[in-house]
């Protein structure tokens, strides 16, 4: 598939997008009449950087209100179109996006509107210009696909086709099943993008939250599934109005972008697999479309190795060795397993630094990471190790795949600490629960994407918690048997620097147990320090579920929280804060599928007041 992009998407001047494109390794631009107008670049050397980079200019965009105008309004656009078509002439472009009139347009008649486009088709032919009309979803006149492709029809000029937009259709609801109807090659240009499931006015919605494909909740893949039924053969391409996009790095929003592509294309691919349904759009399927079967380790770096033991131990974890060649300790209960990395920590109080999911084939897995644009771990290993595919996320975090026999095999590299002596009645984790995330403001968008589509993860549906802070946005993803859990927190902008000093939006790892009581019982005899919960907490809890007044004396003494729903009940404690992370102790009970989101607002303040009060 030819992949192309819009210079609007990207922050930075026209010369700085071109190359990050180029890199990233679209196929083309759209070049943004903003861009050019304020680049010191002349058109021709435009062309040249275009050539000289193997880009294609596939789109000169926007061409804006044109139709359903008076006579008089019509000469001043077919002046003000000249110009235009002379200037692509100059840039070597031969394709311009028109879209329906939402200012001018004063004369509500489709007869005039293909009259006066007819016009502009002629007097496009004459500089071998084709138009791509696009109904905007809050144009005047025009604002559905189905009117814009009757509108072609009747224009009946081979230089004049459709543009389709993905967020133009799907943002009014419309059905986009009708593009299957339309000959492919009448659909001149098609721009994608995804968004939030948002209420609010669309034109405000358009130009402000838009989305790379698969970071928003519109159904692409259906929508793309269509486009292929159609017979269109053409560009595919990338137009996005996002603030944080056009605020980032632009290398890593463009390779976040093509991301998306490779994503989308081989999530259409699976929708067309056993259909017999060929698609001239050429799409590729991505290796390794695995689903993880659990979580195989997590990993945390500090210069402090012993205070994260400490916590491990008084959670009933036991030593299993110290790697044969690195500052590495391994610790486990159950099939937790927690690596505790000294390497490159110098001023790391604690942090979560990675983590490994098993998967059937980890090959396969390091194969997609890699066809995903993933960055490599830069992890050495001598011939005798195991070697695990890593990659970096967004956010930094090392992310490996593994299977039981790499297991095994990496565990043989610590050194033996021997067997721990086993502690009769002694409740254990039996295994990580999930992994919990804070995420820059500007790269969360790039996160999901990532964890979704080199994971293979599924998005669930986000929500926001209060904190004294400010609100975080939170995003969880997880296998659809639940074995592997993420969840993503936002970092507000502007927060970013107290958040390094005071650690106010910490990670931390959950830990699931069969007997949480016990567990947390065993843990304050060693001397476990948990985070304290105010007292409030529990009136409010007996209000809400009317509990057993044993139990409720129970979760106050030992800092427990709570949470029901239909299905079962959720127990939980949270250890003190270190450095940038704690841990969470979880106990599921019955069907409970959740998180204790009505308890999240409960830690923050919670860690909150205990950082403050830790800094005075």
């Amino acid at each position: 598939m030819r992949t192309s992009i819009a210079t609007v998407c990207l922050s930075g001047t026209l010369e700085e997008k071109m190359l990050a494109c180029s890199k990233a390794g679209f196929d083309g631009i759209e070049i943004f009449e903003q861009d050019l107008l304020v680049s010191p670049m002349s058109p021709e050397e435009v062309r040249a950087m275009a050539d000289r980079l193997g880009l294609g200019l596939d789109l000169f965009q926007p061409f804006r209100d044109f139709e359903g105008v008076t006579e008089a309004q019509l000469q001043a656009n077919l002046h003000r179109a000249e110009a235009k078509f002379q200037l692509m002439n100059q840039l070597g472009m031969d394709l311009v996006l028109l879209c329906s009139n939402v200012a001018t347009a004063t004369i509500d008649n489709d007869e005039l509107f293909i009259a006066q486009l007819r016009q502009l088709a002629e007097l496009a032919a004459g500089y071998g210009v084709r138009i791509a009309y696009e109904a905007l979803a809050w144009g005047k006149y025009v604002n559905t696909y189905q009117h814009s492709w009757r509108i072609v029809q009747g224009v009946d000029r081979p230089n004049f086709g459709l543009c389709l937009d993905s967020f133009h259709i799907l943002s009014r609801g419309d059905d986009p099943a009708q593009i299957a109807q339309i000959p492919g090659e009448k659909i001149f240009f098609v721009q994608l993008a995804d968004a939030p499931v948002l209420s609010m006015d669309i034109l405000s919605w358009s130009r402000h939250y838009r989305l790379f494909p698969g970071q928003g909740g519109f159904a692409l893949d259906e929508f793309m599934l269509h486009l292929v039924r159609s017979g269109y053969a053409g560009i595919v391409s990338l137009e996005i109005f996002n603030d944080v996009f056009r605020q980032s790095n632009v290398e890593r929003t463009a390779i976040d972008g093509l991301r998306s592509l490779k994503w989308l294309q081989s999530q259409t691919t699976g929708l067309l697999a056993g259909s017999g349904q060929h698609s001239a759009l050429e799409l590729e399927a991505l290796p390794g479309a695995q689903e993880a079967t659990a979580f195989d380790f997590a990993e945390i770096r500090t210069e402090d190795p012993e205070r994260v033991a400490g916590m491990l131990a008084q959670l009933g974890f036991a030593f299993k060795g110290q790697h044969r060649r690195k500052p590495v300790q391994l610790w486990a209960s159950g099939e937790a397993r927690i690596i505790i990395n000294s390497q490159r920590s110098r001023g790391v109080e604690a942090a979560v630094s990675g983590f490994g999911v098993q998967v059937p084939d980890p090959g396969a897995g390091g194969a997609r990471g890699t066809s995903l644009l993933a960055t490599k771990v830069p992890r050495q290993q001598t011939h005798h190790e195991q070697e695990l595919p890593g990659f970096l996320a967004p956010d930094e975090t090392e992310v490996f795949f593994s299977s039981p026999a790499n297991t095994r095999n990496w565990e043989r590299e610590f050194l033996d600490a021997g067997e721990a002596a086993p502690e009769t009645g002694n409740p254990a984790v039996d295994g990580i629960d999930h992994i919990n995330l804070a995420q820059p403001w500007q790269c969360f968008d790039e996160s999901v994407l990532f964890y979704s589509s080199v994971l293979n993860l599924e998005m669930m549906p986000g929500t926001e918690v209060p904190s004294p802070m400010g609100l975080v946005r939170s995003q969880v993803l997880r296998t659809a048997d639940s074995c592997v859990r993420l969840a993503l927190n936002i970092v507000p902008q502007g927060l970013e620097k107290a958040i390094e000093r005071h650690h106010e939006y910490p990670e931390h790892v959950a830990l699931r147990t069969g007997d949480i009581v016990q567990l947390a019982r065993s843990a304050r005899a060693r001397g476990m320090e948990f985070l304290p919960v105010p007292a409030n907490y529990y009136e409010d809890l007996a209000a809400r579920f009317e509990l057993d007044g044993q139990l409720l004396a129970t979760l106050k003494e030992l800092n427990l929280l709570y949470d029901r729903d239909e299905q079962g009940e959720f127990l939980h404690f949270y250890t003190k804060t270190l450095g940038n992370m704690f841990f969470e102790v979880v106990e599921r009970r019955a069907g409970y599928d959740g998180y204790g989101a009505p308890n999240a607002p409960v830690r923050l303040a919670a860690q909150f007041e205990s950082n403050r009060w830790s800094r005075n």
